[in-house]
């Protein structure tokens, strides 16, 4: 007989972005061990994160905290303090090139995520690559896929596959990968992320995976329905205003809809890598176009 996951509901408010929820679901339920406790705090410490309540982590994970939630801290410290980044960064290389407890699952994906948002995929990959949880299978599969290697996730997925092809994680994990094939399989995306707003309840994390394949078939009125939804839910969702950006030149609205989406991601998530890959662009536009100097008619 299955062994029942205590955890289960927390897990999948997590995965599925339903993060209060999480924090609700982890307040109730009662863990009969201490390696279940302590995954269950670092659950719920991970929705606070995904809510941005960065104090609420620092305040509350002590120096005395089993490992699992100082990993936890640290990447918390890491999303909250830009002075101190590199500092942290340094700590982390050195924990990382030294010794570190290749079953703690939570640090490795916690070190993954600070290098993932450094840029430095190589060193996210060089250390998930040592452990065989499906969560760090699963920000494989998404690094893999931001670098255009669909052929390696779908690799990675099977591994998933073998483990728990019906997980939670897995199943968006597929979902990612059908996003990337595109073709017929923007559908089987679309499906999987319906059936589980459908299980659970729709989140800005599911619609924005929605969009995305409404967006890729060219279906942009229901790209937008979608959206607006994810917008009443969580108006600053970062996913959701940049799918807004896009989807308002798709459909030809006027260029002060996107412009104030841009203004309110600049404002909100001055550090996401979009942001930073268009300020890179407004700095090179600009570089550029100091080179030019305007033709004056004799």
């Amino acid at each position: 007989m299955a062994e029942v996951d205590e955890l289960f509901e927390v897990k999948n408010a997590l995965y599925t972005g339903n993060f209060q929820h999480c924090i609700n679901e982890a307040q109730k339920v009662k863990p009969s061990g201490d390696d279940a406790r302590t995954l269950k705090d670092v659950l719920m410490y991970r929705a606070y994160l995904g809510q941005r309540k960065y104090g609420v982590v620092l305040d509350e994970i002590r120096p005395s905290s089993d490992g699992p939630l100082q990993a936890v801290r640290m990447l918390a410290d890491y999303l909250s303090n830009e002075i101190n980044r590199p500092k942290i960064i340094s700590a982390l290389d050195k924990k990382v090139s030294s010794s570190y407890d290749l079953s703690d699952a939570t640090f490795i994906l916690m070190a993954a995520n600070v290098y993932y948002l450094e840029g430095n995929l190589d060193a996210a990959l060089k250390i998930l690559h040592q452990s065989d949880d499906l969560e760090c299978i699963a920000l494989m599969i998404q690094i893999y896929l931001k670098m255009d290697r669909v052929d390696v996730a779908r690799k990675e997925w099977t591994k998933m596959q073998e483990k728990d092809e019906d997980a939670t994680i897995s199943q968006l994990a597929q979902a990612w990968i059908f996003l990337a094939s595109g073709g017929d399989k923007l559908k089987d995306a679309y499906d999987i992320f319906q059936e589980m707003a459908d299980r659970n309840s729709s989140t800005p994390t599911l619609l924005n995976g929605q969009a995305a394949a409404y967006i890729a078939q060219g279906k942009y009125d229901d790209a937008d329905t979608v959206l607006q939804e994810s917008m009443d839910r969580d108006s600053n969702n970062a996913e959701t205003l940049i799918n807004m950006i896009v989807l308002s030149q798709l459909l030809g609205k006027a260029p002060e809809v996107s412009n104030r989406y841009m203004s309110q991601l600049k404002d909100s998530h001055r550090r996401h890598t979009f942001v930073e890959s268009y300020f890179a662009k407004e700095t090179e536009f600009d570089r550029l176009a100091k080179g030019y100097s305007p033709s004056v008619a004799n």
